[in-house]
């Protein structure tokens, strides 16, 4: 959950379904009848992917294939310098092209090419290589910069959280424009090599794993090499940068986990460890529901106390705000952010308006353990949950399937997108609704869906016609009339886990 720029962002290009931009992928040349085919001059890419929420996030024109990000960090200035090295595949002819991106660019090549740049936009960088690209061409595209990013406002706001001993680069929808120039929607995931320089002492944790030991430089100087090899969303790529304990270990079956301390937690400290050193036990239960685990690594970071104030399930290793903590240990939220590595990283949204895939789902997931841990079954928790909105409640307005960009992260999305998955499950039984999401996370690997195609999946494994029950609850305002707990003279009891998963979703969808 995170903070959404509906106010920063510009609708440079919107479309409508069907419609095509310029310079993406499955644009035709024209052809003539009985006259050989002229190819269509090369056109600029589109500075959007047309998403319904945010039009111009991403770029048409190319794919991305991965991301090389060599910075540079320093903690007492917030001075961030770096070179990207970004290797796409160019989907269309194209005269230039976008990037995201806000920092201070001092020269792009393309191909080995000086290019020519401009801004446009909220977080535009237009690039108009020296040679025309061709459709199916290999870019390397190198990109130099600096900046401050805590000091690179769009509309007041950065995305970048600096801290007394270092920074956060954790923020969802958005939040590589800070740190990389990057192609910014989940349609266009990558792998990643994640390289920073620091002042020795000075840690710091990104995603994957460690294919070296951090290496020491001049100057005092320790850089921290870390690498993903699984296809990752660009909002899913972070950096924490600062003072912490870091305890790695390993799964059973061998696989890496790495978990991190912000030194500052102090007294909040334990009750940290307590919760996110249970990841791999989490993990190994939720990949018996939702299906094998789908990445290389597992772990958590818990940030300093002046940090963020949410969570976010960075891929393979989730970040979590001090706050989840002040109640003592909290293994619902880790629940969450865990169950987004299957519904959100490895399957993530195709457009913004399906945020129910990832919030509904990783909501119903802290249901699922607490009936896993005894603090109350799932049917407990969703009578509970639906007592505690009265019927003229302002949460019964918000659409989960469509709450508008200004409310992606709104309580509705969870609670009201957990409870739809709970009605799923009575509807079509257990047998079938245990088969729908681990095929779901299977046939979606590492791609995208819709709430459209999730409905046609639990349509197909259960043979039912399902159109009433998702148009009801995730598509229609109003409370919903159920034949449970809502229906008894007195009003259902609270489940104990019920203060925990109120106290994370608060923090999680404000």
């Amino acid at each position: 959950m995170r903070r959404v720029l509906t106010a920063a962002t510009t609708a440079l290009t919107l479309t409508t379904a069907g419609t095509m931009l310029a310079g993406t992928p499955g644009q035709a040349a024209p052809t003539g009848w009985g006259r050989p085919v002229v190819s269509a001059a090369p056109q600029p890419g589109a500075p959007g992917l047309g998403d319904s929420y945010f039009p111009d996030y991403g770029n048409g024109g190319y794919d991305v294939e991965h991301y090389d990000v060599r910075l540079r960090y320093e903690p007492a200035t917030d001075l961030l310098t770096g070179t990207t090295t970004i290797l796409a595949t160019a989907t269309g002819d194209l005269s230039t092209f976008n990037l995201d991106f806000l920092l201070d660019v001092e020269s792009v090549r393309v191909n080995g090419w000086a290019a020519s740049t401009s801004t446009a936009g909220a977080h535009e960088l237009v690039v108009t290589p020296a040679r025309t690209v061709t459709r199916g061409q290999q870019l390397t595209i190198v990109v130099r910069y600096s900046g401050v990013p805590s000091e690179t406002l769009v509309n007041g706001y950065t995305g970048w959280t600096r801290t007394d001993d270092g920074a956060l680069a954790v923020n969802e929808p958005e939040s590589a424009w800070w740190w990389f120039p990057s192609n910014d929607h989940p349609l266009d995931k990558a792998t990643y090599d994640i390289s920073v320089s620091v002042p020795t002492g000075v840690e710091v944790i990104s995603n994957g794993v460690q294919p070296r030991p951090p290496l020491a430089e001049a100057g005092n100087r320790t850089r921290w090499i870390w690498r993903t090899t699984s296809p990752t969303a660009t909002y899913l790529a972070f950096m924490a940068i600062g003072q912490y304990d870091i305890v790695t270990d390993t799964t059973p079956s061998g696989q890496p986990v790495i978990n991190a301390y912000s030194t500052s937690l102090g007294a909040l400290g334990p009750a940290a460890r307590a919760s996110i050193e249970r990841t791999a036990e989490i993990v190994d239960w939720e990949s018996g529901i939702f299906g094998p685990y789908p990445f290389e690594a597992q772990g958590g970071v818990a940030g300093p106390v002046d940090g963020i104030s949410f969570a976010l399930e960075t891929q393979t290793r989730p970040v979590y705000g001090p706050g989840f903590w002040r109640r003592g240990a909290n293994t619902y939220v880790v629940t969450h952010e865990l169950a987004h590595q299957w519904f959100g990283d490895s399957v993530s949204v195709a457009d913004w308006r399906n945020i129910w895939l990832n919030e509904g789902f990783a909501s119903y997931a802290e249901w699922l353990w607490s009936e896993e841990q005894g603090e109350g079954t799932a049917q407990e928790v969703f009578d509970f949950t639906y007592a505690s909105y009265p019927a003229d409640d302002e949460f019964w307005q918000v659409l989960p399937g469509d709450p508008g960009a200004a409310r992606v992260f709104d309580n509705a999305v969870y609670d009201r997108g957990a409870m739809t998955l709970h009605q799923l499950r009575l509807a079509v039984g257990d047998d079938a609704f245990f088969e729908i999401l681990p095929t779901w996370t299977a046939e979606r690997r590492y791609g995208n869906g819709t709430i459209e195609q999730f409905q046609a999946l639990a349509e197909r494994i259960s043979g039912l016609d399902l159109d009433d029950l998702f148009t009801t609850w995730l598509f229609t305002a109003g409370r919903p009339d159920v034949a449970s707990a809502a229906r008894k003279a007195a009003p259902p009891a609270e489940p104990r886990s019920w203060a925990k998963i109120r106290e994370s979703h608060h923090l999680m969808s404000h």
